[in-house]
């Protein structure tokens, strides 16, 4: 089938697909005919199919190429797992994330905790920088409570002012 055709229909973007192909990340097998690049499927296998999800976060819209780049270091690193990706279906049992403040901004511990109770996971590849979670979670708390407020950039300064002076008063900022 059409890599086009194939990306549609496996929830990717053609470009993407694309990108893959370039980087030698394709999660199938694919040869040229022509000028199309075609994907040969895999055929099914028996018994019950356990899928992963391959999660990545940018901060802005200019950061967007760094967005592929972490997909690709996941998948890269997935796949020498034989971790296949899929995020939007009920059967994935596996998340796979860079680094978790990139899967969601605070609470992944709870994401994690609820995805263990059914019997899944939440694997992090990155897991450097996690000693002060809980300092980075009350901020980014506090930052988009008053987002609104204050705009974006005002607010992240706002809340970081706010865990410096209780940091210099001697008070644990709760």
């Amino acid at each position: 089938m059409n890599l086009a055709v194939w990306a549609e229909r496996n929830g990717v973007a053609w470009v993407t697909a694309y990108r893959w192909l370039g980087a030698g990340a394709l999660s199938v097998p694919a040869r040229k005919v022509g000028r199309l690049m075609v994907v040969d499927e895999p055929s099914s296998v028996a018994g019950p199919r356990q899928r992963a999800a391959v999660s990545g976060r940018v901060s802005s819209a200019d950061q967007k190429p760094d967005l592929d780049r972490q997909v690709v270091r996941v998948t890269g690193w997935a796949r020498a797992e034989l971790i296949a990706a899929r995020l939007g279906d009920p059967m994935v049992s596996r998340i796979v994330v860079g680094r978790r403040d990139r899967f969601c901004r605070f609470g992944s511990e709870y994401v994690q905790a609820a995805r263990a109770c059914q019997g899944r996971e939440l694997v992090v590849v990155d897991s450097a920088g996690v000693d002060d979670d809980l300092v980075g979670d009350k901020a980014e708390i506090l930052a988009s409570m008053y987002a609104d407020l204050l705009g974006n950039r005002a607010a992240q300064a706002w809340a970081m002012r706010v865990l410096a002076a209780a940091a210099s008063d001697g008070v644990e900022a709760v």
